[in-house]
């Protein structure tokens, strides 16, 4: 068996146990604890719905299990916001000072052909085939004034504490 590590966007709402089996319609089985702490969870990556409520697949987790699982959307460390990355969301720091910056992934498209990723970056603005020169996959900005380049993490982004995910 094999760890494995996840980064899921999720809704939550803290509900007991008892209330979330109130909130389904089932009877709370005679060995389980109704006042049991914990949340109504909503998943956001696909699953399909199970009750009218909510667009998504929803289930409840006990406070404990919960709280190791999941922080909030606010307050990540860069870890988190890099794998928030690698899962196709978009993050940013909550101490940037331009309006509407954040960072993704940038990555070649399943459908290309190696070719077709192959750049002279040595050309100033232009990009041409040169074989053997490969783009890889990289982080980009969208900056204040709605460019979009390449960026690269200081120290202080490293080691912050208020990446967000958008």
């Amino acid at each position: 068996m094999t760890k494995h590590i996840g980064v899921k966007l999720v809704n939550a709402f803290p509900m007991n146990r008892l209330a979330y089996n109130d909130f389904r319609g089932w009877q709370l089985p005679p060995d389980e604890n109704g006042a049991d702490d914990g949340y109504l969870v909503e998943y956001l990556d696909g699953g399909k719905p199970n009750t009218e409520r909510f667009d998504g697949y929803v289930s409840w987790s006990p406070k404990e299990v919960f709280e190791k699982a999941y922080r909030p959307v606010s307050g990540l460390n860069f870890g988190l916001a890099i794998e928030a990355l690698k899962q196709g969301k978009k993050v940013f720091r909550s101490g940037w000072n331009g309006k509407g910056m954040h960072l993704q992934l940038v990555k070649p498209p399943q459908s290309a052909t190696p070719n077709d990723w192959r750049y002279d970056v040595t050309c100033g603005d232009e990009y041409t085939f040169v074989p053997g020169v490969k783009l890889m996959p990289w982080i980009g900005m969208k900056t204040a004034d709605a460019c979009f380049v390449p960026w690269l993490a200081s120290q202080t982004d490293v080691l912050a504490e208020d990446w967000q995910i958008i």
